[in-house]
């Protein structure tokens, strides 16, 4: 008979009435591939049994735990039992089962499914990310075997990579040269190498969290680059916003004045129907937005005069913002005509659709607008995103609101003391 695999958690009535309710359950690997699990309910617990192999993933529920009730051996299991029943289910797969290393790969693999599972909003840049940086150096080793070494030395080479660039299929990979004594350069490596690193440790803590692995100390260990994620952020004028406009194309200029007067990003704007415009409440409605749910964002005059422009005699059905020819904006058309629209307004660096965001939060900033109001209208969760972008210009801000608001109580007498210039 195998020997019982012991796991703290798990193998005691007691431990397992301290652990909170988790839908995922909690896992315990037995071989590679193959876990028993636990899944506590509010009326008791369920044993499970996992395989995950080369042909695919395979659960089953074996009975119920021994929360309450003694175990029976048939329909109530304690967990030596419910470890026996596992390996029992194992046995009855025969030659079906294809046990065999569980690889980056792999788990790569089950983590984009689990993801594209319950509706991520960044798939396309999850599969993109893998498969560019994380499988062709690290896919085929076994996930066991992974190192804090290995990982570190990983991403050192992620961050000291040039940036790609788009290069058509079976060509030399495109890359843009930049200066290693350029101190924002070597922050946006690093910030772009601790966003690759953050999809390969969500892939790994997920096997660990189904028991595909032993420990998690390998990748736990390994830290993302500090401060990276913390630039200044930059935005434009009131003029550099103005010359933009009147420097772009006619057909790509609403899509420009709809970013700065509403904050949205480049893929909320060119999905725009008619039917999300509320004249009535000035407000435009972004149906999925990248924190997932609906937003209604505040237009102000101009929002709303824009809006009425571009949906006059239009079925609710129809889109807000089309190409000059009546198509859709696809998700890179923006990249030529906006850098065209720069080069003509004399805005250097270029700017994106990402600056044009941060600009309108800036000019509502520096209006006096509430942190709130700002991070509701973008999109955020809370204050804290908005808050690290723009902390620094909140103490700017700060002064502004504390002088205009308050009130002149009479309390020092003026004087015609004049201060002694510095005589340095």
């Amino acid at each position: 008979m195998a020997r019982t695999v012991r796991n703290a958690k798990l193998d005691t009535r007691s431990a397992r009435a301290k652990l909170p309710l988790n839908k995922s359950g909690y896992w315990v690997p037995i071989a590679r591939g193959f876990a028993l699990g636990y899944r506590k309910g509010s009326k008791g617990g369920t044993w499970l049994a996992r395989l995950i192999d080369k042909t695919g993933r395979r659960e089953t529920a074996l009975g119920h735990a021994d929360n309450v009730l003694e175990p029976d051996g048939a329909r109530i299991f304690d967990y030596a039992q419910a470890q026996a029943k596992a390996r029992e289910w194992l046995a009855s797969l025969g030659d079906k089962s294809e046990i065999g290393p569980y690889t980056v790969d792999q788990c790569l693999d089950h983590y984009v499914a689990e993801y594209k599972r319950r509706g991520g909003k960044a798939l396309s840049r999850v599969e993109g990310s893998a498969s560019a940086f994380i499988r062709p150096r690290l896919g085929k080793y076994e996930v066991d075997a992974l190192t804090a070494t290995m990982i570190r030395q990983w991403l050192g080479e992620l961050a000291n990579a040039p940036p790609r660039l788009r290069t058509r299929d079976g060509q030399q990979q495109k890359v843009r040269a930049i200066s290693p004594d350029d101190p924002d350069a070597v922050r946006r490596r690093r910030a772009s190498a601790n966003r690759i690193l953050n999809i390969l440790k969500a892939a790994l803590n997920l096997a660990y969290r189904e028991g595909q692995v032993k420990a998690d100390d390998a990748w736990r260990r390994v830290k993302p680059f500090r401060e990276a994620d913390a630039p200044k952020i930059r935005y434009l004028s009131h003029d550099e916003a103005q010359r933009l406009v009147n420097a772009s194309a006619p057909g790509f200029r609403p899509l420009i004045q709809c970013a700065l007067l509403t904050g949205c990003r480049y893929g909320e704007i060119v999905g725009f129907g008619v039917s999300d415009f509320d004249r009535k409440a000035g407000t435009i409605s972004v149906r999925s937005s990248k924190a997932g749910g609906t937003r209604h964002v505040v237009l102000t005059e101009d929002g709303v005069m824009l809006f009425e422009q571009h949906t006059a005699g239009k079925s609710g059905g129809a889109l807000v913002f089309t190409r000059p020819d009546g198509a859709r904006w696809g998700p890179s058309n923006q990249h030529r005509r906006l850098g065209e629209a720069c080069a003509n307004a004399a805005i250097d660096p270029p700017t994106s659709f990402h600056v044009l965001r941060h600009t309108y939060a800036t000019h509502l900033l520096q209006a006096g607008a509430p942190l709130p109001v700002i991070a509701a209208n973008l999109g955020h969760a809370d204050t804290r995103m908005t808050e690290r972008h723009y902390a620094h210009l909140v103490p700017s801000h700060m002064a502004q609101v504390i002088r205009a608001t308050m009130p002149k109580l009479g309390l020092v007498e003026p004087h015609s003391i004049a201060p002694f210039a510095n005589a340095g």
